[in-house]
């Protein structure tokens, strides 16, 4: 990845990809990525990378995966000048939307309270230890921090949006050894038959997707034998098998192309070829979990729910509620 390699080494990835039935990816990736991060036309990369490039160097003492925040320290503590640097370059990384973080005791409390979710979902997963696990749209890593406390085998993300792979490198750079990595692709960019994961996570993606059938069974072919996908996406309420179509947007979110019933979502998942489907949470999203902060001053969930009507968005669908899925392969 020539001028940017310093920043964004992925020869552990490579190498991890070419002992583990991952050869052909290993082989086209180092180009993907020298496109994605030393030809990006992102009016807006310069300004991320520099940000990035001016982190102070600062050795970590301590990192925790356990808690709410995902946590780097220090001892002793940065000095205020250090701190004023390190804070500056992280608000130029703005909006952070999954978190919180806490890096050198400056917090960043994110759009969501990503925690939340986590709780609701790993207490029901069982252990992640020795495992590879694919992270389908992965954001700036919040989830795959989390699932280090596991200590898995590797843990890869890949997500199209430059500004959170942004936001990962900055944990990146200060746990460079954690074998946790974030790819700066799409779905349609990966292999279509790896087989080398026991576990793929896609949280928060279905909907964004025009051809959720087709994607689900893809995933298939990314998953080990009996290996298991976990995911994550707006439903909508009743017992039969509707999905609904927003005609324009869907709380203010214009790629939103398809909504299903818990039902409707089981008998896909089925027909793509998966099999002991579980139900492991349906939860309504609150302004609790999802809100505007200093870290993120757009708009959030308050702002596109019906001010009257805090069970519909303010096109008047059923206001957002997210069902999480167990499902394994064949």
């Amino acid at each position: 990845m020539s001028s940017k390699n310093s920043l964004f080494q992925c020869n552990s990835l490579l190498n991890w990809l070419s002992s583990h039935g991952g050869s052909t990816w290993a082989e086209t990736l180092p180009t993907v990525l020298s496109q994605r991060f030393n030809q990006s036309n992102h009016g807006d990369f310069n300004k991320w990378y520099k940000a990035l490039q001016n982190l102070p160097d600062i050795q970590p003492a301590t990192s925790d995966f356990a808690h709410p925040a995902v946590t780097i320290g220090t001892k002793p503590v940065l000095s205020a000048e250090n701190t004023a640097k390190l804070e500056a370059e992280l608000r130029k990384l703005h909006p952070w939307r999954k978190g919180p973080f806490e890096l050198f005791d400056i917090y960043i409390d994110t759009e969501w309270q990503s925690n939340l979710k986590w709780d609701r979902i790993k207490t029901k997963l069982g252990s992640l230890q020795g495992q590879a696990i694919l992270d389908i749209g992965c954001g700036n890593g919040y989830y795959m921090w989390r699932m280090m406390q596991d200590s898995p085998d590797i843990v890869v993300g890949i997500d199209t949006t430059l500004l959170f792979i942004m936001q990962f490198y900055v944990l990146k750079k200060y746990l460079p050894q954690q074998p946790v990595y974030a790819v700066p692709i799409g779905m349609d960019e990966l292999p279509r038959r790896l087989k080398i994961f026991d576990r793929v996570f896609m949280m928060g993606v279905l909907y964004h997707r025009k051809k959720p059938q087709h994607d689900l069974q893809q995933i298939r072919h990314w998953l080990k034998p009996d290996g298991q996908l976990l995911l994550e996406t707006l439903v909508i309420p009743g017992d039969d098998l509707s999905v609904l179509v927003p005609e324009n947007r869907y709380a203010q979110m214009r790629n939103v192309w398809s909504i299903p019933t818990v039902a409707a979502l089981i008998v896909q998942l089925e027909q793509a070829g998966y099999h002991n489907i579980s139900v492991l949470d349906v939860s309504i999203t609150t302004t609790e979990e999802q809100r505007s902060t200093k870290w993120m001053h757009f708009q959030s969930l308050a702002d596109f729910l019906d001010p009257t009507d805090p069970a519909k968005t303010i096109e008047g669908y059923p206001a957002p509620m997210r069902a999480v899925i167990t499902a394994m392969s064949a």
